[in-house]
């Protein structure tokens, strides 16, 4: 059960591609090890705001909130506010209070701060690794990122220490306006136009950004390096959420494949909605106790069911050949969508018991 995987582990980074219930279940764990007497933080990017739902909360914010959950422990829940995470880090790596105000105020910094926002990878990485240096909470219970790909949050640190070391960004960060030249005499001329018919001269913002920036590369890329080994600690247990349809499962057979080339702790599955099935039904009996119209739908809707019980098994036992020993918790498709801290605790008979 889980809370066998998570014994004296202080990150549980759960992942999945989008659609299996991955918020869900991290809400889930936390709230069952919370009942175990731990002190527990879950975090989430989800932009549904499903977690605050189903804690029973109206909202939740950049800061740790603690739920009202009745149990032996202590949860805690925050969502996320990757723009603010981002500008937290500038105010940690400028070396003065002028780069940091130069930096927070530049409309480059605000555009670019906005836009890496949208992606999150690195940002969820980032709180992580802020809170687990912290050390107020026995376990942290991260929901990575609703991507396409469950493994891009695993690259953010890299591809942020590639852009500090990236030829490009080291041009624009040439003392004077000499980096900014490279752009080509094209780019600087549309600039002029641009600070004509606007007043704003872009060009003057980009070089005072890249400047300013220029003074923090190393703490990033330093940062970056500590988010990463955060990953890897034995501390770390990654738990990998899917669902029995086949697209997921051949995702979970990827990612185990990644966590386990690159050396990082999983510690097992959780396959969510599984449809359950009993054998098969006896149409004769079921007219004689309900006549032919109703018997025929009850009978077909049975068998449908089943059908997919038995299509749900299949690809799960596809997914336990390829995982070998590693450990899988199916979760049966509940009756009720999972929306408060009662369906949580329907999930934990499942997840802890």
């Amino acid at each position: 059960m889980i809370e066998d995987w998570l014994e004296r582990k202080q990150v549980c980074i759960c992942a999945g591609s989008g659609g299996v219930g991955k918020t869900t279940a991290s809400a889930a764990i936390a709230l069952g090890m919370a009942a175990r007497g731990k002190k527990v933080a879950v975090l989430t990017i989800d932009p549904a705001r499903r977690l605050a739902n189903a804690l029973g909360l109206r909202e939740l914010g950049n800061e740790e909130r603690r739920v009202d959950a009745g149990v032996d422990g202590e949860l805690w829940a925050m969502m996320l506010d990757a723009k603010r995470t981002f500008d937290e880090l500038i105010e940690w790596h400028a070396p003065d209070e002028r780069t940091r105000d130069a930096v927070l105020s530049n409309r480059i910094y605000q555009e670019l701060s906005n836009a890496l926002a949208g992606s999150q990878e690195y940002m969820a990485m980032e709180k992580l690794y802020e809170l687990s240096q912290e050390g107020h909470y026995d376990l942290l219970v991260l929901d990575t990122p609703p991507t396409r790909n469950a493994l891009d949050f695993l690259d953010a640190p890299r591809k942020l220490s590639e852009f500090i070391d990236s030829r490009s960004l080291q041009l624009l960060m040439a003392p004077g306006l000499f980096g900014l030249k490279v752009l080509g005499r094209g780019t600087n001329m549309a600039f002029s136009v641009m600070k004509r018919a606007t007043g704003i001269d872009l060009l003057q913002d980009l070089g005072e950004f890249f400047r300013s920036f220029g003074d923090m590369t190393e703490g990033f890329r330093e940062r970056a390096l500590r988010v990463n080994e955060l990953l890897g600690q034995r501390s770390t247990a990654f738990v990998l959420v899917t669902s029995p349809r086949r697209e997921a499962v051949d995702e979970g057979i990827y990612f185990h494949r990644r966590l386990k080339d690159s050396g990082l702790p999983f510690a097992g599955v959780i396959a969510n909605r599984v449809q359950r099935g009993g054998g098969p039904a006896k149409r004769r009996e079921l007219e004689d106790l309900l006549g032919g119209e109703l018997a025929a739908k009850v009978y077909d809707s049975y068998e449908g069911t089943r059908r997919l019980a038995e299509r749900d098994q299949a690809n799960l036992d596809l997914l336990r050949r390829r995982l070998g020993r590693t450990p899988l918790i199916e979760v049966p498709h509940l009756p009720d969508d999972v929306h408060d801290l009662d369906g949580l605790r329907r999930m934990d008979e499942f997840l802890f018991d």
